[in-house]
């Protein structure tokens, strides 16, 4: 009989709660093990992840990958890193880039699937909707103040991080303290909570 997490992961993956909203169609993209270590909270997969079902398989996940200081097959090693969309479906593009993730998925999702990842040591909220969702910060919250805040959150083994889109190349070079003191800080917990390669 399959583990509690496994039957989860299968159920999300069959998921059809969202089917008539989501104009390129169903395709939940996720990664998770009961050993993960790290989690990473996003947003939602765009377009290219929407065609290949791999999380961050895109020039956001070079930079969160460069970011994090850990190579392609660590990032994609479910025993080490679980990767869990606040929407996990491909929601769409809209005039400005793609649509925020869509409203139903994480409260029917996270609430079964976050307390079975029983070993995580650090989550990533990667984006505004991830740290809104997870932190419950007030709506209109800045990001600049919630990254501002980073080390309160690092103390709760949380830590918010800009989403690694090119699109965030302004605020990343108004910014330069995210690079200069965030970043070494972030790839030294993640070499402390990731296991070896096994």
């Amino acid at each position: 009989m399959p583990a509690p997490l496994d039957r989860l992961l299968a159920e999300i993956r069959a998921c059809q709660l969202c089917a008539a909203h989501l104009p390129h169609g169903v395709r939940p993209v996720l990664q998770a093990s009961a050993t993960s270590r790290l989690l990473i909270v996003s947003q939602a997969p765009g377009r290219k992840v929407h065609a290949s079902g791999v999380p961050f398989d895109d020039v956001s996940g070079d930079r969160l990958r460069d970011w994090l200081g850990i190579d392609r097959d660590t990032f994609y090693d479910p025993a080490r890193i679980a990767i869990v969309p606040m929407g996990f479906c491909f929601p769409g593009s809209g005039r400005a880039g793609d649509l925020p993730p869509r409203a139903e998925c994480a409260p029917a999702w996270h609430r079964r699937l976050l307390p079975l990842l029983t070993e995580v040591r650090l989550t990533l909220l990667v984006g505004q909707y991830a740290q809104a969702g997870l932190l419950g910060l007030p709506r209109g919250t800045r990001l600049t103040d919630t990254m501002l805040a980073w080390r309160e959150h690092l103390a709760h083994a949380r830590l918010p991080l800009p989403h690694p889109s090119p699109r965030n190349r302004l605020w990343l070079a108004r910014n330069p303290w995210f690079a200069g003191e965030l970043l070494p800080v972030l790839r030294e917990r993640v070499v402390e909570v990731l296991p070896a390669a096994g």
